[in-house]
């Protein structure tokens, strides 16, 4: 079964779900928003993802601002309790399927990742 990290906000993240649902297949959602991950998840996360924490944050958020400036590279660290703290913060949405994840963005790439 495929777990789907998801923000309800997120028009890409509610795409994803209706594709998931409109072609059968399996899914259980986390909504980062009600049930924010923990530092130790996010670590696991990201090791499946393969992907460094800084990669995947939403610049255009306000929130963003608060915490980074745009000229300073962001610790890997440092983003990842960012997260933990306010979730609206990380790209969804994420799809996990066993010991692999990946952004759920493009598309395309959710077909592959599905049927693979």
């Amino acid at each position: 079964m495929i777990k789907v990290i998801h923000n309800n906000s997120c028009p890409k993240s509610k795409a994803i779900l209706e594709y998931l649902d409109e072609n059968d297949i399996k899914f259980q959602i986390i909504d980062i928003k009600k049930d924010p991950l923990s530092l130790f998840e996010l670590r696991t996360l990201f090791k499946k993802l393969n992907k460094n924490p800084s990669r995947l944050l939403r610049h255009s958020k306000e929130l963003y601002k608060k915490y980074f400036s745009d000229s300073e590279s962001v610790n890997d660290e440092q983003a990842l309790e960012v997260i933990a703290l306010n979730p609206e913060l990380i790209q969804c949405p994420i799809l996990i399927k066993g010991k692999v994840a990946m952004p759920g963005n493009p598309l395309e790439n959710v077909k592959f990742f599905i049927e693979n």
